[in-house]
């Protein structure tokens, strides 16, 4: 392995921190987009609890020791009350695009890294090539021992970009994915809790 990433060149270094970059933002996503972290059940029990019997306050004062995306929306749905569904909605809106920027966040950054690790790859194997033509130019007759250099780099490098690029590109999906239902699941909710809210309906 070791002889592997040697002969693949200079190229391999910066495709060996994609890759470890690549897997540290996957990790830290994993453990920030649990759902107990953005759309803590105890929290949304609670809270749909208090909507019901109209204790607003103290939906308020829950929301404010929980630091979890929802904990926010609730806020804003707690402070607009008795504004009109139209208006709660269009700030509930505002307050839920800041927190999906936050959710999102290095999730693109794996993306970006799978494009550069494949383009990494694939410069490696230009540069590969650049060398086995320069000695192909140079001598008449090639030992294929000196062109063995140029293309260990060229097939090392594009290999060594692909796995990297591949498994970046499913973390990326997944990622992408898991935000995606999160944000729907705080669309769904915080839509029920205006509607209780402002309706005065008891069911969700």
């Amino acid at each position: 392995m070791i002889q592997f990433f040697i002969k693949g060149g200079v190229f391999m270094y910066p495709i060996l921190l994609c890759s470890v970059l690549s897997l540290g933002f996957f990790i830290y996503k994993l453990i920030t987009l649990k759902r107990e972290k953005v759309i803590p059940s105890k929290l949304v029990e609670e809270s749909v609890k208090l909507f019901k019997e109209k204790r607003f306050d103290e939906v308020y004062s829950l929301a404010t020791k929980n630091p979890s995306p929802l904990a926010k929306i609730l806020m804003v749905i707690v402070k607009n009350i008795g504004q009109g569904k139209t208006h709660i909605k269009e700030s509930v809106e505002e307050v839920g695009r800041m927190e999906v920027i936050e959710l999102e966040s290095y999730v693109d950054y794996i993306g970006t890294i799978a494009g550069v690790a494949t383009l990494l790859g694939l410069l490696g194997t230009i540069s590969g090539l650049i060398k086995i033509f320069s000695i192909i130019g140079v001598e008449p007759v090639v030992n294929p021992a000196k062109l063995a250099g140029g293309i260990s780099e060229a097939l090392n490098t594009t290999a060594f970009g692909l796995v990297v690029a591949i498994p970046s590109v499913i973390f990326h999906r997944y990622l992408d994915s898991k935000v995606n239902k999160l944000v729907a699941e705080m669309e769904s909710m915080a839509v029920t809790l205006i509607d209780i809210a402002e309706s005065g309906e008891n069911e969700l």
